[in-house]
Parts: structure tokens; sequence; C-alpha cells
């Protein structure tokens, strides 16, 4: 009988580091992903990104913009809550909690990278040529990674996947 079980998956997700760092989510130990409001984005946290699955965490909008740890995937995709708040900055009035619109995961904390890896170095090393991340126009704050990708970065992070 063929196993049904997925495979693990990789994502990149981004986060302004004034909004939330990775340091923070090494201290929390654990956080949920809220506030996506981009549709492409909502499908793969409502429909494709699994309890264990690795994540990239990467600082947008910083100086440097980098990957500076790896998390993985504690709690697949749940109503977001924050939309259903109206003192939340992502509230969304026309968000149903009988069928919402907008969805989050729990991620927990792996490992910081070594250094931080900068877009400038990763633009350079050529198995991350087609990575989206690096991809003109890429503004998703949760896209997929490869498995050869995840693999050239955790190597150029000093990380191993032991978990």
């Amino acid at each position: 009988m063929a196993s049904t079980k997925k495979s693990r998956r990789y994502w990149l997700f981004k986060s302004e580091p004034e909004s939330y760092s990775f340091a923070q989510l090494t201290k929390d130990g654990r956080t949920f992903w809220h506030g996506v409001r981009n549709y492409q984005a909502r499908n793969l946290l409502r429909d494709e990104i699994q309890v264990g699955d690795g994540v990239l965490f990467y600082h947008s909008n910083a100086d440097p913009m980098a990957i500076v740890g790896i998390a993985k995937v504690g709690k697949a995709g749940y109503p977001d809550p924050t939309a259903f708040d109206p003192k939340s900055d992502y509230y969304d009035g026309k968000s149903d909690p009988q069928n919402p619109t907008w969805f989050l995961v729990d991620i927990e904390p792996v490992g910081a990278m070594r250094e931080p890896l900068t877009r400038d170095q990763l633009k350079q090393v050529p198995e991350l040529a087609n990575m989206v991340l690096l991809q003109r126009g890429s503004r998703l704050s949760v896209q997929p990674v490869t498995p050869d990708e995840w693999r050239t970065i955790l190597k150029l992070g000093g990380q191993k996947e032991s978990w």
C-alpha cells in the first residue's frame, strides 16, 4: 500500500526585522505567521504548507536584505484571527469566520545562519539562478523554494538539515 505522507517541502517567508525578526522568533520559540493579504501567498498558506516543512526566514526591507535563519512549520494552515479583529492592522471586514478569506501557519525556529546570506550574495550563486526570491518583480511574502535551492542555502549558511 502506497504511503500518503507528503515529503517535506520548502518555503521562504519574508519579514521586515522591525516588525518581526528571526531573533524575536528565537526568543518566542513559536509564532503564527499572520497578516498575509495576498491571494497567491494565502493559497500557499492554506493549501500547500504543511507541518514539518522547512522555512527560510528572510529579512526584507532591511539593509542588507538577507536570509538570516531556518524555521519549520509547527502547525498547518488555519484561519487568520487578525482578519476578524477590528483593532488589528490586518482586519478585513469582508472576511467571514464561517468562510475565512485569510489563513496562517505556525512556525518554530531551527537555527540562525552562521552569517546572514544577503540577496547580493545569493545572486552570485549559479545554483540559485532560478530562485523565486531572485527574480525581477518577485514580491510575494511567502514563496516556494526547491529542494536543491534549500540544500544550497543550508550549505552556504553553515546549517545542517538534522531536524
